[in-house]
């Protein structure tokens, strides 16, 4: 096998690559031989159809079968032996015909960057650290109970928490919605979905009571025709409804899973929940800052095109941008991810760092575990090779990203579990 390499720029490489057309021939030969003995053709007994038939017959699609088994493998012995490291697939380019006893192919492609040693010491990085206390157990039950409530009809005046449905119009300088008649709409009062002005002048009033407010319209209102406008409101309240909250029985338990342990075991999985979505945003975090100090450190660091460009189109395609416009505005976050990527890798291959099953089991298990069927998700990633080498992929990143926390100079940020999960809260 004969090779020549040609750089294109700094990271494109031509790779052209003769082999000897009896490498073809010989491995076609054999598969012809083989498919006498197992094909099935009419009017020939098993195992007995002439090499003459079956070279008529499949000569063609084997010839193009082994042509292209033959480029994928010499291929690889071709970067092996000339130490490259492709980032992408390569474009193939061959007559596919034998031409004076060699066949020629051409390969195009982009090679990893080479980066260097990299020294995770000299990284600092801030960690955030939380836990789950018992009040976040206790506000998330409280939550829970919340989003259990029903809603019974009351003849007194609406409070705070109550839920108010009205009728309504709106008239201002050039406007009327609606154009005729009112709208109807509903509200928990308190809960800030309407404007404070309308909120605050529905509580004191009764079903069928009737008043004017005058109000301002936040430019992101969900009427359009009254977003960012002034306007005296009409209302007239049909229904008042005040909240009926369950209590933390056996009933309510059981809604949840809990049949077995009481108020204790419930505690428990309610814990266990928290921690681990506290657990997955802690991390991210943590990646998020370290990823931060990688790419400052290697600013200059030259990207494969080819990998930005198709990265910005998975980013595209996930925002759901037709495939014929540009993804150009991805690009950003796309060269981001791709840096990211390519050093978190680099640092795993010099330091032989490599994924853990166990933690991809483990992984595989917290994402189960948010389905009703949790084995049919596991299922699902275990036949599914692109779904399971996604995960793989995000274990390893992880593994590697606790791999710098632990060497480089880190400092820790205590924050409350709400902090963490709900910032500015």
């Amino acid at each position: 096998m004969q090779v020549s390499v040609e750089n294109v720029g700094k990271l494109g490489r031509k790779l052209v690559v003769r082999l000897p057309a009896d490498r073809l021939e010989d491995t076609v030969r054999n598969r012809i031989q083989e498919m006498t003995r197992s094909a099935r053709i009419k009017g020939f007994r098993p195992g007995k159809v002439p090499q003459k038939v079956i070279e008529q017959r499949f000569g063609a699609q084997l010839r193009s079968e082994v042509l292209s088994d033959l480029i994928g493998s010499s291929f690889q012995e071709a970067v092996t032996q000339e130490n490259l490291r492709p980032a992408v697939q390569p474009s193939i380019s061959t007559t596919g015909h034998p031409a004076d006893g060699q066949i020629e192919y051409t390969a195009e492609f982009e090679v990893v960057p080479e980066i260097g040693p990299i020294d995770v010491a000299a990284l600092e990085i801030t960690r955030t650290t939380a836990g789950v206390s018992d009040e976040d157990i206790d506000q998330m039950i409280e939550t829970l109970r919340q989003q259990r409530r029903s809603w019974t009809p009351v003849e007194r005046a609406a409070e705070s928490g109550d839920m108010a449905l009205f009728e309504f119009s709106a008239e201002g300088e050039g406007l009327r919605h609606p154009a005729s008649g009112s709208d109807r709409m509903g509200t928990i009062i308190g809960s800030n979905a309407l404007p404070a002005a309308l909120e605050s002048a529905l509580i004191g009033q009764s079903a069928e009571a009737e008043f004017d407010v005058d109000v301002d319209f936040p430019a992101d209102f969900r009427e359009a025709a009254l977003a960012g406008k002034s306007a005296k409101v009409h209302v007239r309240v049909v229904r008042v409804q005040a909240p009926q909250v369950p209590e933390v029985d056996d009933a309510f338990i059981a809604a949840f899973g809990v049949r077995e342990g009481g108020l204790a075991r419930f505690r428990d999985d309610v814990r266990a929940n928290l921690q681990r979505e506290l657990d997955g945003v802690l991390m991210n975090r943590l990646k998020a800052a370290t990823i931060d100090k990688l790419l400052a450190a290697h600013a200059d660091l030259e990207l494969p095109q080819s990998l930005i460009d198709g990265e910005a189109r998975l980013l595209a395609n996930q925002a759901r941008v037709p495939a014929d416009q540009s993804a150009e505005a991805f690009a950003p976050a796309a060269r981001r991810r791709v840096a990211a990527g390519l050093l978190l890798a680099e640092i795993a291959r010099q330091n032989q760092i490599s994924v853990e099953p166990r933690r991809v089991r483990e992984a595989l298990a917290t994402i189960a575990s948010t389905y009703e069927e949790p084995q049919q998700v596991i299922e699902l990633y275990s036949r599914d090779p692109q779904l399971m080498g996604g995960l793989q992929s995000r274990v390893l990143e992880d593994q590697v990203v606790e791999w710098i926390a632990d060497r480089a100079k880190v400092t820790e940020q205590p924050l409350s579990f709400n902090e963490v999960m709900r910032p500015g809260v």
